[in-house]
This record gives structure tokens, C-alpha cells and sequence, in this order.
């Protein structure tokens, strides 16, 4: 059986960074289908989505990580208006999107080194990403309001769309 602390040892003599990776905090169960707590949470993924990718297009230097992140910029943009205009339509008033919990993860970006940067950004991409298809996918299929079931149905693909530019950066 192998010993965690000599494995770390052996990292650290190596030179090998030991970063920490936080992944934004999947969504509340009740924003799988209930209209408010889904408008609240979309738009929380949309946020850390075009602040971790702000950050990245300041501290990257990884052309395609770049383009990754100017993408998800427009993207989750979109989406957030898309969402916006469906709660509207639902009769709720939705409130400008907070972090909430992805506090943590903006801010391990923005403390990154440039050396760690880009591995820390796609890392929690891929989780982030995961969670966000599942809020819509669930939502699509559960969801209280017609509208915001069509904006939810809409964004999965974009989602996917995401994860497999996530998947072709990452190899």
C-alpha cells in the first residue's frame, strides 16, 4: 500500500506543484424544478462561468484556452439573457445573478500562478460544466414554468457543446 506522505514528499521534491482545485458547488436540489430556485442557480453557473473566464483571458497565454474562454464569455452571456427573458415570461423578477458559493473557486483563480493557472481554470471548468447540464437537462424535464423549460431545454446543447471543447483542451 502506498503512504500519502512520502507520494507528497516525492511531489514536492520533484518540483511538482501541489495545487488545490475548487469546483464551483453543484445546484440545489429544488432547482432542478421549482422556477425561482433554477433562475437563481442558472444564473450563478452563468456568473462564474464569465468571471472564471474573464480571469482567463487575463492571466492565460494558452491560445486555445483563450478561445475557450472568450466562448464561454459570449455563451453563458447569452444564456443568462435567454434565462432572464423565460422568467419574465414566467412572471418572477429575477435578481442580478450572485456567486454565491463559487466565491471560493473565483478567487483560487485569481490567486493562481500563471504556471498553474491554465490546469486550475480547465479543471474546474469540467465540474462546473457537469453540473450546469444536469440543473438544465433536470430542469427541462421537471421544471414548474413552461418558458423557463424551453430556455432550460435550450442551453443543453450549448452545455454540450462546452464539455467537448473542455474534452479536446484537456487531451
Amino acid at each position: 500500500m502506498l503512504k500519502p506522505l512520502p507520494i507528497a514528499l516525492a511531489l514536492i521534491l520533484a518540483g511538482a506543484p501541489v495545487v488545490a482545485q475548487t469546483p464551483p458547488p453543484p445546484p440545489p436540489a429544488a432547482a432542478k424544478a421549482q422556477a425561482a430556485a433554477y433562475v437563481k442557480a442558472a444564473g450563478m453557473s452563468d456568473l462564474y462561468e464569465t468571471t472564471s473566464s474573464e480571469i482567463a483571458l487575463q492571466k492565460s497565454r494558452d491560445a486555445g484556452v483563450r478561445r475557450f474562454a472568450q466562448a464561454m464569455i459570449e455563451h453563458h452571456r447569452h444564456t443568462t439573457a435567454a434565462t432572464v427573458q423565460a422568467a419574465r415570461q414566467a412572471g418572477l423578477t429575477p435578481t442580478p445573478p450572485q456567486l454565491g458559493g463559487a466565491k471560493a473557486s473565483i478567487e483560487e483563480l485569481r490567486r493562481a500562478k500563471a504556471a498553474d493557472f491554465d490546469r486550475l481554470y480547465l479543471g474546474q471548468q469540467a465540474p462546473a460544466h457537469q453540473a450546469a447540464l444536469d440543473l438544465h437537462q433536470s430542469y427541462a424535464t421537471n421544471g414548474d414554468q413552461p418558458a423557463l423549460k424551453t430556455s432550460a431545454q435550450a442551453a443543453v446543447p450549448i452545455v454540450q457543446q462546452h464539455i467537448q471543447m473542455l474534452s479536446q483542451l484537456q487531451r
